[in-house]
């Protein structure tokens, strides 16, 4: 294969361009050529070395000549090309499958990471379709490490949850090229990211927003009241003074997909379907989000109730306070265990207490 300017065109771009890759990121050469990258991989891919020649795109180091010579002697050479394919389609079929293992860990690498990142950003993995992320950016992601198990998966960081991609030609990709790390890493590597967002607006398009029709608008204020009815059940508002950071974390990145006013309800005529009932919600939990983001604060949750650290945080003026307040802390502690029932010891009859003593002393 060759580029619009004449030069060949690397394997590594050739298969990235093909349908359905196009989730993969383009895995430097150097980063191969590392073979620190590669531990561990000989073992897990058939023909390794032929495979890795494919990808790198370097010639074997047999001489050709000779082959050519050889070739020529025999008389059959039909069977010989069927070799050569098999051959060739067998060390192409190991090309794919390390390139996807090496490409498992490029992507939790600095430039792998980047180079999605910047896909990510232009939607280049699509949106999550549960409305109430309302178009939040996903990720490709794998629910195993080891090839052969499953497909790829998108993994939404408004709900938490992953999703079949939509379009059928990704349902052939191999989940294990991308793994169970990238997806927590990438955010944890970029936590300034919008992850939330209200992207309804985005939605829709641009003539149904500049439209200013009376009739238009009456129907999108309808249909807002018919979803608040059916999405929240009551108008409370969010707590004040809620913390824009937790421990360097973006609060509005705490599943903003998830929690009031964000969970489907299933009415009959304005009433809740209880969740006894058979066609009842169910596992409604698993989407539930605090409504206050402090309590969502561990450590300053435990600083609040246990003081200050146990393992010595108080000033050095307090040391003599600190130490009776661990001591008095210490016996309360100790005095609130639940005791363990004391056995009562058997007592013998004063008769054969006796015999027993007569015994020893005769035996001694």
């Amino acid at each position: 294969m060759s580029s619009s300017d004449g030069a060949p065109e690397s394997w590594i771009s050739s298969f990235c361009s093909l349908m359905g890759h196009e989730y993969f990121a383009e895995v430097s050469e150097d980063f191969i050529e590392d073979d620190f990258n590669l531990t561990g991989l000989q073992s897990q891919v058939p023909m390794y070395k032929e495979a890795l020649e494919m990808i790198l795109d370097v010639e074997p180091e047999d001489d050709e000549e000779e082959e050519e010579e050889e070739e020529e002697e025999e008389d059959d050479d039909d069977d010989v090309l069927g070799d050569e394919k098999t051959d060739l389609s067998m060390i192409e079929s190991s090309a794919e499958l390390l390139y996807g293992l090496i490409h498992q860990r490029y992507i939790t690498s600095r430039p792998g990471i980047q180079q999605m990142l910047e896909k990510y950003e232009v939607h280049h993995f699509g949106v999550c379709p549960r409305v109430n992320c309302y178009g939040c950016k996903v990720l490709p992601v794998g629910r195993t490490d080891t090839p052969g198990q499953e497909t790829v998966k998108l993994f939404c960081p408004s709900c938490y949850d992953i999703y079949t991609p939509p379009n059928s030609r990704f349902q052939s990709v191999d989940g294990a090229f991308f793994g169970t790390t990238f997806g927590c890493l990438f955010f944890m590597t970029f936590p300034e990211l919008d992850v939330g967002g209200n992207r309804a607006e985005s939605i829709l398009s641009p003539a149904a927003l500049a439209a200013g029709n009376t009739s238009k608008r009456s129907r999108v204020s309808s249909l807002h009241k018919s979803v608040s009815l059916t999405m929240s059940p009551t108008t409370e508002q969010p707590p004040t003074n809620q913390p824009a950071q937790i421990n360097g974390i973006l609060t509005s990145n705490f599943a903003p997909g998830l929690g009031f006013g964000k969970i489907y309800e299933p009415r009959i005529y304005g009433f809740r379907v209880s969740e006894r009932a058979k066609s009842g919600p169910r596992m409604q939990w698993l989407r539930i989000k605090p409504r206050d983001i402090n309590e969502l604060d561990e450590s300053a949750i435990y600083q609040a109730t246990h003081g200050a650290d146990e393992e010595g945080g108080y000033e050095e003026g307090d040391t003599e306070m600190g130490s009776t307040a661990a001591t008095a802390s210490q016996q309360s502690a100790i005095g609130m265990r639940r005791k363990a029932p004391m056995r009562k010891r058997r007592h013998l009859p004063s008769s054969t207490v006796n015999q027993t003593s007569t015994k020893n002393g005769e035996g001694g």
